[in-house]
């Protein structure tokens, strides 16, 4: 359990607060590229409301959403050449936030001089756009493996999950709800569906016999061992990542990789990007443009999809309400990864108040080229990927999927025939006489 000061210091993400100043070490995404069809738009991001915008020149800027004039909308401003104009007076301000045009003010006057408006750092990378909202110098933007790799077909979807950040992340520490919520529970959905359904679609889970959690440079890599399983198996020597402070890494490690980012809109809700990355291990033709979709989260009747993986999470991580009340959870032996998370948290705040860099901020280029994560391979190494109305995943509601299922056909084709496939070297694995002095946990779990 923690304390309600505890809690509050973990959750609260607006400007002044510890986890605020964490966060804001960080450049989070706020924006699919593929999602500026608008020129500008409204972006909520750490408890602050800005505007989005690209100018004629085509450059972005990241500024307050009011204007510090009328206070009117900046999300009805007018792109010019060198920055975004006020539709209500015509006040112009530049990507830095500098008033530039002050249309009804005398001409020599230098009041313009004097008023700014709020303004950060904005990129576009990997077919996202970042912000940064911490003190200068802003760091590097990971370049994480699925961001940067040849070969591959990419896709984004997102949706925005009415809770804390804290809550999605935890999910993430949490390996023993799989079999539970993803097995059980879901088989139970299934068959209110009626017997075809279950028949086609029924999860057939294995319980957990043992996990372990090992931290390491870029956070917390989470092992397991289910039934029928060894300790020389992927999913307990390499494992997967949660990458600090607020993504996942997932996927099959054969052809199918994905990062879930929970980028905290505010206290109380996050933006939840899925960042897929299909690399079947034949040439793949470069990208013009990353897709994007949008992931249901409520029905027709306003209740949360649950009969695929990431409903059935995202209502895990709403079903507490806004903010988890965890003064009153009790947690037990399992829920070592949760601890071991909100212990790294802890730590790093600290770092934070002592002026240091928080772990996972990059400055040097040549350490930031390839960041290679660990990722385990299921067994028997099948190329798959999953099939529009699949209750898999999100990836149901996708609509490109058939456009990468010909180079997968491919691939098995060419594993057929003996011939070898691109980019599926050995993932990186974290050692576990590295992780001693309480850095590590196992837990043997009942029979």
């Amino acid at each position: 359990m923690l304390t309600q000061e505890q809690n509050e210091r973990f959750t609260r993400v607006g400007p002044g607060t510890p986890m605020g100043q964490l966060m804001r070490r960080y450049w989070h995404p706020i924006a699919a590229t593929a999602q500026l069809q608008e020129p500008v738009r409204q972006v909520r991001l750490l408890g602050e409301d800005l505007v989005l915008y690209r100018d004629r020149s085509g450059n972005l800027g990241l500024i307050d959403e009011a204007c510090p004039h009328r206070r009117v909308s900046m999300e009805y401003g007018i792109p010019e050449p060198n920055g975004l104009r006020c539709p209500y007076h015509g006040w112009l301000f530049n990507h830095e936030g500098r008033c530039l045009e002050q249309p009804a003010e005398p001409w020599d006057s230098t009041f313009k001089e004097r008023v700014t408006t709020k303004a950060y750092p904005v990129r576009e990378f990997a077919g996202l756009v970042w912000a940064y909202l911490g003190p200068a110098p802003a760091p590097l933007i990971p370049r994480y493996d699925l961001f940067v790799w040849d070969n591959v077909v990419r896709q984004i979807s997102a949706t925005v999950v009415p809770c804390n950040w804290l809550q999605a992340q935890e999910n993430s520490l949490d390996p023993v709800h799989v079999e539970w919520l993803h097995g059980y529970y879901f088989n139970y959905v299934l068959q209110r569906k009626g017997p075809e359904c279950f028949e086609r679609f029924r999860q057939r889970y294995r319980r957990h016999k043992k996990i372990g959690f090992a931290r390491f440079e870029h956070g917390i890599v989470k092992r397991r061992v289910v039934e029928g399983d060894t300790e020389e198996g992927d999913p307990w020597r390499v494992g997967h990542p949660v990458v600090f402070p607020n993504i996942l890494r997932v996927g099959n490690g054969h052809g199918v990789h994905a990062f879930q980012i929970r980028v905290p809109v505010d206290d109380t809700h996050i933006w939840h990007v899925w960042y897929t990355a299909y690399r079947p291990g034949v040439p793949v033709p470069p990208q013009e443009a990353i897709p994007f979709y949008e992931v249901p989260l409520y029905d027709e009747e306003g209740r949360i999809i649950n009969d695929h993986v990431d409903g059935q999470d995202m209502l895990s991580w709403v079903a507490p309400g806004p903010i988890t009340d965890r003064e009153n959870e009790h947690l037990g032996q399992s829920d070592a990864g949760i601890i071991m998370f909100r212990q790294l948290l802890e730590e790093q705040l600290e770092r934070v108040v002592r002026g240091e860099d928080p772990m996972e901020v990059y400055r040097d280029s040549a350490a930031n080229q390839c960041i290679l994560l660990p990722q385990e391979r299921e067994q028997g190494g099948v190329l798959t990927i999953p099939l529009p109305g699949d209750y898999q995943n999100q990836a149901r509601y996708s609509p490109y999927l058939e456009a990468v299922r010909p180079l997968f056909d491919e691939a098995v084709r060419r594993r057929a025939a003996g011939e070898p496939l691109l980019g599926f070297e050995a993932p990186p694995a974290v050692a576990m006489a590295l992780t001693t002095g309480g850095f590590h946990r196992e837990v043997q779990l009942q029979p």
